[in-house]
């Protein structure tokens, strides 16, 4: 049974992700800071569950001994704090900064090792429209999303000669979710048809791989 593992795994995308996938045939992997909030989602995949900070190379690495026969790993973690910049704390910028980032890096750090032994993989980046175009308050958010779709266009131009396929996703637009009802019929992205571009990349063949996927409502402007 091929495995997946989902970092930062909660109930919106990655959650309609880790069904798709078990449904599939994958052996699912989910883990977050909070494992409590996975109990439902597990149950209902077979998923294991692990609390891991995912900015903390020591806890990635240990993930990784754990799970590291993953065939697709997912990093979906993020981390927001705004405001004017000349009044933002550092220290919820450099948080920013290590989750958005600095634990993608750790991610595919430990992903890449395992794969390239094996001489395939898939690495999927979920990134934002933060990671294309800056928005004014959203500094912090910004720079963590352009450094995370800096580092999948250099991932991919290093492992796709090597069998690894490394894809980026543009995230343009709001998630739908109980918490966030539609004001117009198809103005949010359905996380359950975001899941299904995802297993398309992971499904792409090697001489079409694409390197990023942008997904966005038809409210969203270019």
């Amino acid at each position: 049974m091929p495995k997946a593992l989902i970092i930062g795994a909660g109930d919106g995308l990655s959650a309609s992700l880790a069904r798709l996938l078990a449904r599939e045939g994958y052996g699912v992997a989910l883990a977050a800071r909070n494992t409590a909030k996975l109990a439902d989602l597990a149950a209902g995949t077979g998923a294991t569950t692990h609390a891991v900070d995912a900015a903390d190379a020591a806890q990635v690495a240990a993930l990784f001994a754990t799970e590291g026969d993953a065939e697709v790993v997912v990093y979906n973690p993020s981390y927001r704090t705004r405001g004017p910049i000349a009044e933002l704390d550092p220290e919820e910028v450099q948080k920013s900064l290590q989750v958005c980032a600095f634990g993608a890096f750790l991610a595919v750090r430990e992903a890449a090792r395992r794969m390239l032994a094996a001489g395939h993989g898939t690495i999927l980046l979920t990134g934002a429209s933060a990671g294309v175009k800056g928005y004014p308050l959203s500094a912090p958010f910004a720079m963590g999303k352009f450094a995370l779709r800096g580092l999948a266009q250099s991932a991919a131009r290093e492992f796709h000669p090597k069998g690894i396929h490394v894809a980026h996703v543009v995230i343009d637009g709001g998630i739908r979710s109980a918490r966030r009802p539609e004001a117009a019929e198809d103005s949010l992205l359905d996380p359950d048809a975001i899941a299904e571009s995802y297993l398309h990349l992971i499904r792409q063949p090697r001489s079409a791989w694409s390197w990023e996927l942008e997904i966005r409502p038809w409210v969203e402007k270019f």
